[in-house]
């Protein structure tokens, strides 16, 4: 029956109205109706695509039953961009300027994992200065992800002071990679054979005393947070996931070492030299989002233990493996130090020798052709495993690069950390996940 607009309220409802408002009852309103409608608390709502919790880009589909989520449906693929298939179309060297931006809090991680797989197709292993160096931006970069993570959490969950010092903390961190790439992100450093470039004459200096403004600043979050009776109760018990729900599901990275499971990459795959440090892979038996928490705090101090040794052993001699067929002739040069190159040799051989100056010219228009293969190298980033597949037909750009992106297969844990947890803990449920769009679509 249809109401009528011209009708006046009546002051009482009828009973079978009764949890209606008085003031919204209406004289000939098809009453039963109503009330069976409003009665089933059973609704799906949108969160996003474009909501501060979801940290980019991320549609959440929430099937609630009153204030408690039953379902989470992840809808992805706003933030596609393609850059796996641009690497088809791009020289080995020219991939580390698209993979780069994939994660874009982690690029470091990226640029490594493609560079492996390349040099695993070479068969060439990087000089150790290189892998010291890269070793030392790598650990640099999980402490300016993580700080990132804590500085959006804290501010989604109403803390500012957090924000801020995560940003600020990472600031100091940006500036140490400006100084050695020339930009704070999407920096295309780490390159097929080594690095770009050496880095600059203060780097030692600037590193340690980088680690120790960080190791003083890491009390601040820990006064503030780990004793807070707030960021308890908003983070303890919320978001449970064990062990063997992660491992079903692929999930790795901190989410993982959450639930229990000891497995980083760097202690059971080692890479790049890291079988020669000591350090710790902290886990906890919760796997609650408060125990991820504790987990990416203890991880930034590791961090800082590995820097340390790898500051103290790191050698001299060339950032770029000496081959004619990867390496411009300027990059494998030496200076009398055996650490920088030499200007003058440097405009010797482009001035004087024809070959270098042939051979230089070829790798900047052409690149470099890798052999037949197809290899799969991982490497452990901040948010879990981080995995590129590349297949070479022998050419000069890559057949196929495809990536096995942590935020993506962790994502898959929402759905199970979300059911029977309230709307508000969606938000950390989401955060505590830690993923990036340009990581999940690519």
């Amino acid at each position: 029956m249809a109401i009528d607009p011209t009708a006046t309220p009546s002051a009482t409802p009828p009973a079978t109205a009764a949890d209606l408002d008085d003031d919204i009852y209406v004289e000939g309103a098809d009453w039963e109706s109503v009330v069976d409608a409003v009665s089933d608390d059973h609704i799906t709502v949108n969160m996003g695509p474009q909501h501060p919790s979801t940290h980019g880009v991320l549609r959440l589909v929430l099937d609630l039953d009153g204030e408690t989520v039953t379902r989470l449906t992840p809808i992805v693929g706003y933030l596609h961009t393609g850059i796996e298939k641009n690497t088809e179309v791009r020289t080995w060297v020219q991939g580390t300027t698209f993979v780069t931006r994939m994660d874009y809090l982690s690029p470091f991680y990226n640029e490594a994992a493609f560079c492996l797989a390349t040099e695993k197709l070479l068969g060439v292993r990087v000089p150790e200065r290189a892998e010291v160096v890269r070793v030392i931006l790598l650990e640099f970069n999980r402490i300016a992800s993580h700080l990132v993570w804590l500085a959006t959490g804290g501010m989604e969950l109403g803390s500012t002071t957090v924000m801020e010092f995560g940003f600020r903390e990472r600031e100091h961190i940006l500036d140490l990679f400006e100084a050695q790439s020339g930009l704070r992100m999407n920096h295309a450093y780490i390159r097929p054979g080594g690095l770009a470039q050496d880095v600059t004459d203060d780097f030692l200096e600037r590193s340690a005393a980088l680690v120790d403004l960080l190791a003083e600043r890491m009390r601040d979050y820990e006064d503030l947070l780990v004793e807070n009776p707030i960021w308890h109760a908003r983070l303890k018990n919320v978001g449970r996931i064990d062990a063997d729900t992660c491992l079903r599901l692929g999930v790795t990275g901190p989410v993982l070492r959450a639930a229990g499971v000891p497995w980083d990459l760097r202690k059971a795959q080692p890479y790049s030299g890291y079988e020669r440090y000591e350090f710790d892979v902290p886990t906890r038996t919760e796997g609650d989002s408060f125990a991820r928490f504790l987990i990416r705090l203890e991880e930034m101090r590791q961090s800082m233990h590995i820097i340390r040794q790898a500051l103290e052993v790191l050698p001299g001699g060339p950032v770029m493996v000496d081959d004619k067929r990867i390496a411009w002739p300027s990059q494998q040069s030496l200076g009398a130090d055996g650490i920088g190159n030499d200007p003058d040799y440097i405009r010797h051989i482009m001035g004087e020798s024809m070959e270098a100056l042939i051979n230089h010219f070829k790798l900047v228009t052409q690149g470099f052709t890798v052999p037949p293969g197809q290899v799969y190298v991982p490497v452990e980033s901040p948010r879990g495993e981080l995995g590129y597949a590349v297949t070479s037909i022998g050419t000069n750009k890559p057949y196929r690069v495809h990536v096995r992106a942590p935020s993506f297969v962790n994502l898959q844990a929402a759905d199970v950390m979300a059911r029977g947890q309230g709307v508000a803990d969606v938000v950390v449920v989401v955060a505590s996940l830690d993923p990036v769009m340009g990581d999940v679509d690519r």
